[in-house]
């Protein structure tokens, strides 16, 4: 594991959760490079999401590196006993039919809180999109907290930490900053568009 880790950035986890995530990424010859940045919350945005497998990955990840990393979840799937497995390992429940939207809630909870890193998936999908949905530039934006690009490379087996960008008023040009990033890495399935 080649990452730098901060001293500010949510930990959690025991020894042995890191054994098991290290262990389960030694299996599959993943590797993780690159440094977090320095900061107490973030939006990370992990891309591209082509397969299930990427959630087995990034949780192994996590686990290895201890990090605190929470992500949303349907509140539909928060019932007795995947819900307690799932706010374990980070699920925030969240509900579109709320009265300030998935971007508003969140966005109170970013607010709110000291520290908090929240990772989406900007497809939104694991199928391919011609276009990626923007909620992870309205949350950073509205917020005031940089967005951080990871991204899984299955040809060499690599979780890789990007740079930490600060979104702009102008949301096209942001978009096309971040897609060109995200253009040499290939998902199990395909890359970005």
């Amino acid at each position: 594991m080649q990452v730098g880790i901060p001293a500010i950035a949510p930990r959690t986890g025991t020894a042995l959760g890191r054994w098991f995530g290290r262990s389960i990424l030694r299996l599959g010859g993943w590797r993780i490079t690159g440094a977090f940045p320095a900061e107490a919350k973030v939006v990370i945005i992990a891309a591209p999401h082509s397969s299930a497998w990427d959630a087995v990955w990034g949780l192994a990840a996590k686990l290895a590196m201890s990090l605190k990393i929470e992500f949303m979840a349907k509140h539909e799937l928060f019932w007795w006993p995947l819900g307690s497995l799932l706010r374990y390992f980070g699920a925030i429940p969240t509900d579109r039919h709320s009265a300030h939207g998935v971007v508003g809630d969140m966005v109170s909870r970013l607010r709110e809180r000291d520290t908090l890193w929240l990772v989406l998936a900007p497809e939104g999908t694991r199928r391919r999109v011609e276009h990626w949905r923007s909620g992870f530039w309205h949350i950073a934006r509205d917020a005031g907290v940089p967005v951080v690009c990871v991204y899984f490379h299955y040809p060499e087996r690599t979780i890789g930490v990007g740079p930490t960008l600060v979104m702009s008023a102008d949301r096209a040009a942001d978009m096309a900053r971040v897609r060109a990033f995200y253009a040499p890495w290939q998902g199990k399935r395909r890359g970005t568009t």
